[in-house]
């Protein structure tokens, strides 16, 4: 599937292509942390997968729980995660972050990792009560 998306203030932009199938949930404590939100949703692909049209985003890398580096890729200016990439023999494993993708509403995750740290009270937002706008 063809994609394409940007961050927030629009400096940068991107396009890929991906495999729908290929996207996940993680809920571990650095995707909470860096995302303020109990979870992060990420189309996985290869890095010849994603071509930047526009910007360069500033890189962050961090060790996870999991002994592996993940470099964090972002806006420097609005702060949207873009994209995350590994280094090494990894270095080819890259993720999408669903955010920013402007197909976003045709990607349903397939999968879900880092189970363990879910928020507690997840499987009950859906029965939250709610309303279409604010």
């Amino acid at each position: 599937m063809h994609i394409d998306g940007q961050c927030h203030c629009g400096q940068i932009t991107y396009e890929a292509d991906i495999d729908p199938e290929a996207v996940s949930v993680c809920h571990c404590t650095d995707c909470q942390t860096l995302t303020g939100s109990p979870f992060r949703v990420t189309a996985i692909c290869s890095a010849t997968d994603v071509r930047l049209t526009g910007g360069t985003p500033k890189v962050y890398g961090k060790r996870g729980d999991n002994g592996r580096m993940r470099l964090q890729h972002f806006c420097a200016d609005c702060g949207s995660p873009l994209f995350t990439s590994g280094e090494g023999d990894q270095a080819d494993d890259w993720g999408i972050r669903w955010g920013s993708i402007r197909q976003r509403d045709k990607l349903r995750p397939v999968r879900q990792i880092w189970c363990q740290s879910a928020a507690v009270w997840i499987d009950a937002v859906p029965l939250l009560p709610g309303r279409p706008g604010d």
